[in-house]
């Protein structure tokens, strides 16, 4: 309908350059204009009858608009108004046909696949037509862009498509060709995470446009496929996991499914989730326990509902490395207090956590509880960053913080900061405000704005009520199901004292609140510092918890033992290793990296590290990791895994002679896996990069239109052409709708 009435295709005058062929100046069209304006105002005024002002004003304005616009309009077409586009030269082009022939093209809809549609598309008519104008090649896609001689040639089988990887290897390979288009027919399930800029950037440098057909359904009928599963990359042995589990689904809205985890054959968590709106993204949090140490192979799955497409999508794979190595937490504090006492029983019982304490008993005197050695903290707490960085964590209770030398203050900022531990502060008489922790130059390091004042501290009972963010945090998770939590929170017994912690800051968490006094105040706060955590637990009360519960009651322990090793879980060590992805999907490439800090955790950018790895079958490799320049202390290199299996690698670092530390980790290699995701069309990411290099996104119906539309292109050896747009039927309709409406109006409204 479009070129009926213009005459030439929308991508004409998209492309276009608007011109006057008249060699008339611009101005004198300008002034004619202007002029017949002004005249036909004036000869429309003289001939008004002596009417009301209503027909003297804004119908006699109407006429005088339709009678300017005709005159314009025959001036613009005197001047001979042109289009100039780009237009490829017949039969001295090449025109790639890029077909994917990946495993999702294999898809059958209404009994036919989406391959042998888009090769029927085609071959009718399509490729007639474009072979009448250009030369074709014919090219398949996967994870490369390889050439054949004929679409028969093609069979969806490939593991994997690359899409933006094959367009950018498509445009290097011809940078000798005069290459005029590409045609894309593709379902747009790219398992590379899209099309990046460097793709968009060789295409448009060359001005290639590519034009993408897109085949198979908008959405399935009825799925339910999982989109991503985040968890940890590290845990602790035994220790509470948390996962973030995104998926969306179609047919199924308002059904119970079931989400849950498993390693190996074992079940870790399962619980019943109600599936939301069909095509919304729906995210739901599941928690389990980590088990023993070693690399775990987590699969997160939806049960398979009754009548699914496709159930290969309601799984993924994610890689978790479980460690067993011991933790240790300094805990200093200021008085003798119960809080002291049932805090060292709970974490008596964690064959992970060891807690290193210092109380002050007297002035000038202090008792030391779980130290290794004889010396450790015999001149009080630690002077230097190799004595305080040895911990992982640091609890500070019940101490004022002038009790602390300046030196010893920024130790601890450097401890959070550079280090990465965890540091804590409770609440208590000589703790946060009451204790001039405000005014003590860490002000920036607590997760909360402190009272500017004292008398903070109140020995009188408060509630405890958990925050909807703290019902999906590990440390307040003391009952897996998670209403039974929540109701277990609200039947805790009351704190034996509170302490106001202030404004949480904008990037604080607050987990648990409390009520004291007929005031709700945070009790809980955590946000991350540096490469650190830090929280405020505003009370030296919880272990009222444990007194007023039954005996056989463990909440109290439960509670402290997930905070203290929150605190240290994700605390680095000198080497800290890690790969871009642990999951490898039917590609081996694997970007290694490693963090290595030296005894005072200063980047270490002078170390030597190796990445030692291993596989079954006697796969053994050693990779020199090369320094980042822009990344102090960061270390990068890429190894290739020939096969799909687990890998183990050993990062190792060095400087000179001396042994800095060592890390490590897993990463895995599946195939055939990537193209059981994303089966429906992705229309979106075809379309952008359709728009993005110039070319057109076409539905199989239109591609029939094809061979008009591509050869307006500034690629390959092309030429400019004039397009001339007096004669467009369009133009007549404009002139013959201005001449009626004006003549009938006139004679409406009795103006001659």
């Amino acid at each position: 309908m479009f070129q009926f009435f213009f005459k030439y295709p929308r991508l004409v005058f998209s492309r276009g350059e608007l011109v006057l062929l008249s060699t008339w100046p611009r101005w004198l069209l300008g002034l004619l204009v202007l002029l017949a304006a002004g005249g036909l105002a004036a000869l429309i005024r003289a001939r008004l009858p002596q009417a009301a002002p209503s027909v003297r004003n804004w119908r006699a304005a109407v006429i005088w608009l339709l009678q300017s616009c005709l005159v314009a309009l025959l001036l613009i077409l005197l001047w001979q108004p042109a289009l100039v586009v780009a237009q490829l030269e017949p039969q001295k082009n090449i025109i790639a046909i890029v077909v994917d022939d990946s495993r999702s093209m294999a898809t059958t809809e209404d009994g036919v696949s989406r391959l042998e549609r888009a090769i029927k598309v085609m071959q009718g008519g399509v490729l007639a037509g474009l072979q009448k104008q250009f030369q074709t090649r014919f090219y398949r896609l996967d994870s490369e862009a390889t050439r054949v001689s004929s679409l028969e040639e093609l069979r969806p089988s490939a593991p994997v498509t690359h899409i933006g990887a094959g367009l950018k290897q498509l445009a290097e390979e011809t940078s000798d060709l005069p290459m005029g288009a590409v045609v894309l027919l593709s379902d747009g399930s790219d398992n590379s995470g899209g099309v990046d800029l460097d793709t968009i950037t060789a295409l448009r440098s060359r001005r290639i446009p590519v034009h993408t057909v897109g085949f198979g359904r908008l959405a399935m009928s009825q799925d339910v496929e999982i989109d991503d599963a985040t968890v940890a990359p590290r845990a602790l042995a035994d220790s509470r996991l948390s996962a973030i589990v995104r998926f969306h689904q179609h047919g199924y809205a308002g059904r119970k499914a079931t989400l849950g985890v498993h390693d190996g054959a074992t079940l870790l968590a399962a619980r019943e989730i109600t599936l939301s709106a069909d095509g919304a993204a729906q995210t739901e949090n599941l928690m389990f326990n980590a088990g023993r140490a070693g690399s775990k192979a987590l699969r997160f799955s939806v049960d398979p509902l009754p009548g699914e497409e496709n159930a290969s999508n309601n799984a993924v794979t994610r890689l978790v490395n479980v460690e067993s190595g011991r933790r240790r937490i300094l805990y200093v504090e200021g008085e003798p207090r119960w809080e002291y006492k049932f805090v060292r029983r709970a974490e008596s019982d964690d064959s992970i956590i060891q807690l290193v304490s210092m109380l002050r008993t007297t002035e000038n005197k202090i008792y030391r509880q779980g130290i290794d050695k004889p010396n450790e903290l015999a001149q009080g707490f630690p002077a230097t960053a190799e004595e305080l960085f040895a911990y992982q964590g640091l609890i500070i209770g019940s101490v004022e913080a002038g009790y602390f030398t300046p030196a010893q203050r920024d130790l601890i900022e450097q401890f959070v900061d550079r280090r990465g531990g965890g540091l804590l502060l409770l609440g208590g008489r000589f703790a946060l405000s009451d204790g001039g922790w405000s005014a003590s130059g860490l002000a920036d390091l607590l997760p909360s704005l402190l009272p500017a004042r004292k008398g903070t501290f109140h020995r009188d009972p408060a509630t405890v009520a958990l925050t909807p963010v703290g019902a999906d945090n590990v440390i307040c998770r003391l009952i897996e199901d998670p209403a039974r939590n929540l109701t277990r929170w609200k039947k805790m017994p009351y704190l034996e004292d509170y302490q106001d912690p202030g404004t949480p800051k904008p990037g604080a968490a607050v987990l648990v609140e409390m009520n004291g006094g007929g005031r709700k105040e945070p009790l809980l706060v955590t946000e991350n510092y540096g490469r650190g955590r830090t929280a405020i637990l505003a009370t030296g009360g919880t272990w009222r918890w444990q007194m007023a519960l039954p005996s056989g009651d463990h909440t109290h322990d439960a509670f402290w033992q997930q905070l203290l090793r929150w605190l240290v879980a994700d605390t680095p060590g000198h080497v800290v290793a890690s790969v871009t992805k642990p999951i490898l999907f039917d590609e081996g490439r694997a970007k290694i990296s490693a963090e290595v800090r030296g005894q005072d955790y200063s980047p270490a950018s002078d170390a030597i590290v190796q990445a030692h790895i291993s596989g079954p079958g006697g796969v053994s490799a050693t990779l020199d990791l090369a320094p980042d320049p822009a990344s102090p202390g960061t270390f990068q290199g890429e190894w290739t895994a020939d096969r799909p299996q687990l890998y183990s690698v050993l990062v190792t670092a060095k400087r000179g002679n001396a042994d800095l530390g060592s890390d490590n980790l897993d990463f895995e290699r599946m195939d055939g896996v990537a193209e059981n995701f994303h089966l429906e069309q992705n229309r979106d990411l075809l379309e952008r990069l359709a728009k993005q290099t110039g070319g057109r996104y076409w539905q199989p119906s239109e591609a029939s239109q094809l061979a008009r539309d591509i050869p307006y292109s500034e690629a390959g050896i092309s030429f400019r052409q004039i397009k001339e747009l007096w004669n467009m039927p369009a133009v007549f309709v404009v002139f013959l709708l201005l001449c009626c409406s004006e003549w009938l109006l006139r004679r409406k409204w009795g103006i001659v």
